[in-house]
């Protein structure tokens, strides 16, 4: 914060009020021109000073054990009354420290309970101080205990310094003043008992012994040093505390209990057993310190015509969780279960999100930023399987499969034994690409592929004996013989942007010819090869027909030649 001018601010009325009387000696507070500061008298490692403003506003500061808590006013600071607390955070070793988090990660509260009782007190200390007008008024000490000057308001009573003790019920039939600023006919009003005098208390003595309890306590109507808080307080005296503090300011209602128990802050009409009504943002806060061993959190929950939100105040304020007005019933919904319904009352699955509309149900996991490792991946992962669907970012660089992954999408099997893709019903399996039907498997495992098809490598298909069944023999000739009238043309597909030209048979007539194949619109290949490779047998076994018949004239031709030539000699 900003120093106070020394031109604004020459001094400030500060005096350490309030505090229990077993930590008033942690500290020494001390003022100089615009600061005030704390002089610690016990170890710690870590100081928390929190200051309460006059405009309501606060201010949290830390401090470790080589700095002093000083509190620095700001240029145009508030005149009024300033309230604080010191919280000492005493130091704690290094290995309790892990213990203490071993065992709150395993649940083990018997272990926590054990160290935490082990653990130094850390001391708190309270009070205020004032600042007026920028002027000086060096008062200290605390008010005397006693009377004040008497007034016009009437004569004061005679008073003796000897006791008055009445060994019997004492019935008063009207009000009674008690202090020393009582005066003869004293005006009640509709007061009862009345405590009159610059340091009212009210303090509950117990004297019982042996088992029966025996601790003292006060009420207690404002500190009694200069620049001290205007305040009601109920102290514990044994315990050195002081549980219970009302300012003077607080609003009409700051705690109210209705008769059915239901406790009201800031207002008078509770609805539910606990209500807060304030004009911006009522919130808790729940802070923990490091005072127990644990690692230091303040969080803050809350809510405003915005939103409902969680803020995790120690991570700098951020809002991981935020609800907004409107939000529909069940957003978010945990079965007794442990399921999480996203739009339902009652998942069916760990996540099940549930949208009832004309449009999609979009589940999004997105990555926005640009960069060579950025990706938005969706998971499912086993004991040794793992499969991602993937959105890589546009500047990704690596590559897989021969394929930069920059502005790719993936399904791929990270881990395990493969990727398996199919149905588990009589649905086919679709494969495409530009809104067009490319590869369809049916559920009969007939494959229809809409264009080329490229192989890199060996094609086949099954071929076994074992896997087949129903065998008849072909009689090559008869297939040879149909083959030489299965028409054979030259076209291209309808699909094919670039009309590529191809030769081969219509599945019409090849299924007319043969009577081989299925009802629809394509030829086995092997069915093409089985064709071919019967029409060569019954070629191969005309040629060798042919064959025979041309070695039999052959002969023949050589026995006449051989003829002729005896009878030309004769």
């Amino acid at each position: 914060m900003k120093k106070l001018s020394h031109l604004f601010v020459v001094a400030i009325v500060v005096l350490a009020i309030g505090m229990p009387a077993a930590w008033a000696g942690a500290a020494k507070m001390s003022a100089g021109p615009g600061r005030v500061q704390w002089d610690a008298q016990v170890d710690y490692e870590r100081a928390i000073l929190t200051v309460s403003m006059p405009d309501g506003e606060v201010v949290r500061q830390e401090f470790d054990s080589r700095q002093t808590p000083t509190f620095d006013l700001a240029t145009g600071a508030k005149d009024g009354a300033y309230t604080y607390e010191l919280r000492f955070e005493a130091r704690i070793d290094a290995s309790v420290r892990k213990a203490l988090a071993e065992a709150r990660q395993s649940g083990d509260e018997a272990a926590m309970a054990r160290l935490r009782a082990e653990l130094p007190e850390s001391p708190v200390v309270s009070g205020g101080f004032m600042v007026e007008a920028g002027s000086v008024v060096m008062v200290e000490g605390k008010e005397p205990h006693g009377k004040k000057a008497a007034t016009a308001a009437g004569s004061v009573r005679n008073v003796t310094a000897a006791d008055q003790v009445i060994p019997d019920d004492l019935i008063v039939q009207g009000s009674a003043c008690v202090g020393f600023d009582c005066v003869n006919n004293e005006s009640f009003g509709f007061d009862t008992i009345r405590l009159k005098e610059n340091s009212t208390r009210i303090k509950f003595e117990d004297t019982s012994v042996g088992s029966f309890p025996t601790n003292d306590w006060q009420l207690t109507a404002n500190d009694s040093g200069s620049g001290g808080a205007n305040k009601f307080s109920i102290e514990d005296i044994d315990g050195a505390k002081v549980p219970f503090t009302i300012t003077a300011g607080a609003a009409t209602n700051s705690i109210f209990v209705d008769s059915t128990g239901r406790l009201g802050l800031r207002t008078a009409t509770p609805v539910l057993d606990v209500h807060i009504s304030t004009s911006n943002t009522p919130g808790i806060r729940l802070e923990q310190t490091n005072a127990g061993g644990f690692t230091a959190q303040t969080w803050d929950v809350a809510g405003n015509e915005a939103n409902f939100f969680v803020r995790d105040v120690t991570g700098g304020s951020r809002l991981p969780f935020r609800i907004r007005p409107g939000a529909p019933t069940s957003s978010i919904d945990i079965s007794a279960s442990g399921n999480v319904g996203i739009g339902t009352a009652s998942p069916s699955q760990k996540v099940e999100i549930e949208l009832n509309q004309n449009a999609n149900t979009i589940a999004l996991i997105e990555n926005t930023t640009v960069g060579t490792e950025a990706n938005a991946v969706w998971q499912a992962k086993s004991d040794t399987a793992q499969t991602n669907f993937q959105a890589h970012s546009s500047g990704r660089t690596a590559s897989r499969f021969g394929k930069v992954l920059g502005g790719m999408n993936e399904l791929l099997g990270a881990a395990g034994n493969g990727l398996l893709i199919g149905t588990l019903n009589s649905t086919p399996f679709v494969l495409g690409t530009n809104s067009t039907n490319r590869m369809e498997i049916a559920s009969t495992g007939a494959i229809t592929i809409a264009g080329n098809l490229t192989v890199n490598g060996t094609f086949s298909n099954p071929s076994s004996r074992e896997l087949k069944e129903s065998f008849v023999a072909v009689d090559p000739s008869t297939m040879l013989a149909k083959f030489a009238q299965l028409p054979i043309q030259e076209w291209s597909y309808k699909s094919d942007d670039q009309k590529l030209r191809h030769v081969g048979p219509m599945v019409e007539d090849f299924r007319s010819t043969f009577g081989l194949g299925t009802e629809g619109k394509y030829i086995f290949p092997m069915d093409v090869q089985g064709v071919t490779m019967a029409a060569v047998q019954g070629l191969y076994k005309l040629v060798q027909e042919k064959d025979t018949q041309i070695a039999e004239l052959q002969k023949q031709m050589a026995e006449i030649k051989q003829l002729l030539e005896q009878s030309n000699k004769q």
